[in-house]
Parts: C-alpha cells; sequence; structure tokens
C-alpha cells in the first residue's frame, strides 16, 4: 500500500486569469478575495512555499465602496525616514485620484511580506474603468 502525499512541482502548477469586478463592493472584500487568487488557495494544489496562485484583473476600482465611515477618517501613511517625513493622504482623496493604487495597497497587506509576497503581488492588474487590455489571456468572471 502505497501512502504517500502527492507534493507539487513547480512545473505543474497550471495558471489561469480571473476578472474581479469592485463596482458597488466594500474594498476590503475585493482585496482578500484577490489575495486569496493570487496565492492560489482556492485550488486543491494550495502549497504555502510554491507561487501557485492565478493572475488577477480588478476592474472597476474606482467604484468601489468603503463601509462605515473609513472614507473620511481613515488616512494612508507612509514615512521617508527622514526628519518630518511624514506623508500621508485621507483615503476619500485616495479614492477619487488613484482608486487602483487603494486596490493595490489593501491587496499587499493581505499576502506575504516576503519574496514570494511580491512574486504574487507582480500577477495583480488593477483598472479604474471597465475596460481593459487583456482580453488575449481569456480571463474569466470570478463570481465572489
Amino acid at each position: 500500500m502505497n501512502n504517500t502525499t502527492h507534493s507539487v512541482k513547480a512545473n505543474e502548477i497550471e495558471k489561469k486569469w480571473y476578472i474581479l469586478d469592485a463596482a458597488d463592493r466594500p474594498l476590503g472584500r475585493v482585496a482578500t478575495e484577490a489575495a486569496r487568487l493570487l496565492r492560489g488557495k482556492h485550488k486543491p494544489t494550495y502549497s504555502t512555499h510554491l507561487d501557485c496562485g492565478d493572475n488577477v484583473i480588478v476592474i472597476n476600482s474606482d467604484k468601489a465602496v468603503l463601509t462605515g465611515n473609513k472614507l473620511n477618517n481613515k488616512y494612508y501613511r507612509r514615512h521617508s525616514a527622514y526628519m518630518t517625513g511624514l506623508k500621508e493622504i485621507s483615503y476619500k482623496d485616495l479614492m477619487a485620484n488613484n482608486s487602483d493604487k487603494a486596490v493595490i495597497l489593501a491587496v499587499k497587506g493581505m499576502l506575504p511580506h516576503n519574496t514570494l509576497g511580491r512574486q504574487q503581488l507582480t500577477k495583480l492588474r488593477v483598472f479604474k474603468g471597465a475596460e481593459h487590455n487583456h482580453e488575449a489571456q481569456k480571463p474569466e468572471m470570478w463570481n465572489f
């Protein structure tokens, strides 16, 4: 009797393309689903040490919503490591001007903070409108 567990190899991983529509959906819900697809946790062949996720296209990022009072109270902060180097922008301005960056930042925070997470983040494409330029990859709509 052969009681061995099959471990997936890097060359056995099949990658697909999925589209997520962010219109009228909370930003965090879209980001968690995108991170799940990027990591490959929806597949039975998921492995923590390999990049077995799929490519994700997020459309209508400008129509994503923030629930509660986050639009006014939440800020994106970064620091340049110099004195008085704190830069902050409210999510009201970020969603109005760079809604694609807001989605990328939300997904980035949900991926592993290591080399594998950075590699997985390169498979994320975010578009403000409903149009995207990846028809040649034959992406499928992902319902969540």
